[in-house]
């Protein structure tokens, strides 16, 4: 039975619904008949579904008269009836054919550089180290030394502490750790001065070991010696030590800018145009014209990469260009105007190059204004500890 229903699957099959108040009779018949039914389903006593090979269907005509059956073709099956719908569609099946053949060369090249970093690294530093190891675009993978590469990156880059390089389908992923630049470090037995590594006035001084070298109120600049690494006595003379202490000063932060009352800026129109074109490796197809209608526009380019699959990229990029239309205007600004647009940024700057905005003791907004233009100044008064150990060398 299996192999029948195996060789009419080689040779096609059709799926077939019977219809009649005599089915039972019907597969009688059927079965004197040495007519083999297979995946046979009856609906009720008058509709019956059922597999029979192409041979036997034609000698069904007979059966179907004399039982007053109706019968109704549902499906064809088998390798014959799946040649005949694809005998038309050659052409498809060689695109295909060419297609897998396609992909399997290109997967062994390399069409995207993935660079993944834990820190602030410029990445176009690092893409030219690999270009100098031969990893770049159109690479072709058994030739890549990743450990040689990892090596590489390593050797000339001294704040990056880790390197990996695997591959991921079409896909070479470059995994960067950035090294924690660590103060040099004296040890307790070295001997050691503190200087002042900001310009301030000294709020408070806690010497543990040395000798103060300024006092509370004293004004100070980068580099002047808070702390030495020496005590002196009446009978022991100087003795070298380890300086140690808190010490806390009165800094400033500040930042100047001069803005114009009267300003030529350009403002969008809000009108803008989008063009595409494809980058085949090295190779560029514009489907535009190399003219903007704009006298004056902002243009932002993006590139996207083709992928099939998650890791699997084609060596085709879309490229979207965007213009947007802008125009120049002569622009009056009121002195709160001016004060709007320029303090809030200058604050914000200010403040991340302090940190801690717990330690901000004053804050002073200065204005200048003349005719023309306006001074405006942001000075923060701070509290910070200040000092840094600075090694004794005999």
């Amino acid at each position: 039975m299996v192999v029948k229903v195996l060789f009419y699957y080689i040779a096609g099959y059709i799926r077939i619904t019977v219809e009649g108040y005599f089915i039972e009779r019907f597969i009688n018949i059927c079965t004197q008949k040495n007519i083999l039914l297979w995946n046979t389903k009856t609906i009720g006593t008058t509709i019956m579904k059922t597999n029979i090979s192409i041979s036997d269907f034609r000698k069904l005509h007979v059966i179907a008269k004399k039982t007053k059956c109706r019968i109704k073709i549902k499906e064809k099956k088998g390798l014959p009836f799946f040649f005949e719908r694809y005998k038309k569609r050659k052409i498809l099946a060689i695109l295909l054919v060419i297609l897998i053949a396609t992909m399997i060369i290109i997967s062994n090249f390399v069409w995207n550089i993935q660079i993944e970093c834990d820190g602030e690294i410029n990445k176009d530093e690092i893409q030219a180290i690999l270009e100098k190891n031969g990893l770049k675009i159109g690479a072709l993978k058994e030739e890549l030394d990743t450990s040689k590469i990892a090596r590489s990156i390593r050797y000339e880059r001294e704040d990056i502490a880790w390197v990996g390089v695997s591959f991921k389908g079409t896909n070479a992923i470059v995994e960067l750790i950035k090294a924690e630049q660590k103060p040099e470090i004296i040890q307790e037995n070295e001997y050691c001065s503190i200087i002042s590594d900001k310009e301030g006035i000294i709020t408070k001084i806690n010497v543990q070991n040395g000798t103060a070298a300024v006092k509370v109120g004293d004004l100070i600049k980068n580099g002047t010696t808070l702390v030495n690494g020496w005590l002196q006595g009446k009978y022991t003379g100087i003795r070298y030590v380890h300086a140690m202490a808190d010490i806390e000063a009165k800094v400033w932060y500040s930042q100047k800018r001069r803005v114009y009352k009267t300003q030529n800026i350009e403002v969008s129109t809000g009108r803008q145009e989008k063009k595409y074109g494809l980058k085949l490796n090295n190779f560029e197809i514009n489907f535009y014209k190399t003219l903007s209608k704009f006298e004056n526009y902002d243009t932002i380019i993006e590139t996207k990469k083709i992928k099939l699959f998650s890791d699997f990229y084609i060596p085709i990029e879309l490229k979207t260009i965007q213009n947007y239309e802008k125009e120049k205007q002569m622009v009056t600004y009121t002195l709160e105007e001016l004060k709007e647009n320029n303090i809030s940024q200058m604050e914000k700057e200010i403040e991340q190059e302090i940190g801690q905005k717990e330690n901000i003791v004053n804050k002073q907004i200065n204005f200048n204004e003349q005719d023309t233009y306006v001074d405006i100044e942001i000075i923060y008064e701070v509290i910070e500890s200040i000092g840094t150990k600075e090694k004794i060398v005999f």
